[in-house]
């Protein structure tokens, strides 16, 4: 059982930093973190039977794409995102490092994915519909990188 140290932390606190200013999103996915396998043939030894398939770790894998979800809000100062991908220009673009930290109730970070060399793909804008005057306009950047590292405080 925890004890009141180790709470259990919730998904809903965290925030975003890209480029060093904290931008609000509203969901994040993605921050995977994996390795292929590779498998070969041992060569039998001591007398023992085989060959034996092996598996051993291979190469991590680049994540997939990262996808950062906001509302958008009235005056609201969002440069930070479409100053990035109107930068844009053939194959140059400002890849940035982006931390996405999960925080305590005090909101101090507690944990943070690191995305390294991250760059925009795509920058979807909401769905207009005229049916439902109560939806949310939720826009959603899509990003690739070069890898995601877990960092302790």
């Amino acid at each position: 059982m925890a004890t009141e140290d180790e709470k259990l932390l919730t998904v809903y606190s965290f925030k975003v930093e890209i480029d060093g200013i904290e931008v609000a999103f509203s969901k994040v996915t993605g921050l995977d973190i994996e390795y292929g396998t590779i498998s070969y043939a041992e060569s039998p030894t001591n007398g023992l039977p085989g060959p034996r398939r092996i598996n051993v770790p291979g190469p991590s894998k680049p994540p997939s794409a990262i996808e950062l979800e906001k509302g958008i809000l009235k005056n609201e100062e969002l440069e930070v995102l479409y100053d990035w991908i109107n930068s844009i220009q053939g194959t140059r673009v400002n890849k940035k490092d982006i931390w996405v930290r999960l925080l305590d109730e005090n909101r101090d970070a507690v944990l943070s994915w690191k995305v390294i060399n991250a760059f925009p793909t795509k920058l979807a804008a909401p769905v207009f519909e005229a049916k439902d005057e109560d939806t949310v306009a939720i826009q959603t950047m899509t990003l690739m990188a070069d890898r995601v590292v877990i960092e302790t405080p």
